[in-house]
């Protein structure tokens, strides 16, 4: 009885120190690189910084409590495609916003000899992306 009380404590002290350290973690992501804010001055919508935290904050809530329930979804096929639009969405824009922080595109482009081609570049990373999310979803994922 003891034991078990000793083991669920320590449990939850490692499951918050490593929730602690992986929050820490993504949020220096973050800020050391600039991201939202990037996002925020490529979409001219400083106006909306107090919007911004409070989604990141939200979301952050949100996903750690749909992490630890057993919640299911039972909605229309339609709203669940909107909230599939919404992440992807958000993840594109992370993801291009972090090559950009980066300066990847050019970097790539210039070790593989393509300055001049740098738009055909990105769409076949576009249409590479979409392609292997299809192939994903309608083949592996049954």
């Amino acid at each position: 009885m003891i034991l078990n009380i000793i083991i669920n404590i320590l449990e939850a002290i490692i499951g918050f120190s490593g929730g602690l350290a992986v929050g820490s973690g993504f949020v220096a992501f973050l800020t050391v690189l600039g991201i939202i804010p990037r996002l925020i001055q490529l979409s001219r919508t400083s106006h909306l910084i107090k919007v911004y935290t409070a989604c990141v904050v939200l979301g952050s809530i949100v996903g750690t409590y749909f992490s630890f329930t057993n919640v299911t979804w039972s909605h229309p096929v339609i709203l669940l495609a909107l909230w599939g639009v919404f992440h992807g969405v958000f993840n594109g824009m992370l993801a291009a916003a972090l090559t950009e922080v980066l300066n990847v595109f050019p970097l790539v482009s210039r070790r593989i000899g393509l300055e001049t081609k740098i738009i055909t570049l990105i769409m076949a990373v576009v249409f590479g992306k979409i392609v292997g999310s299809l192939f994903q979803w309608l083949i592996l994922v049954k």
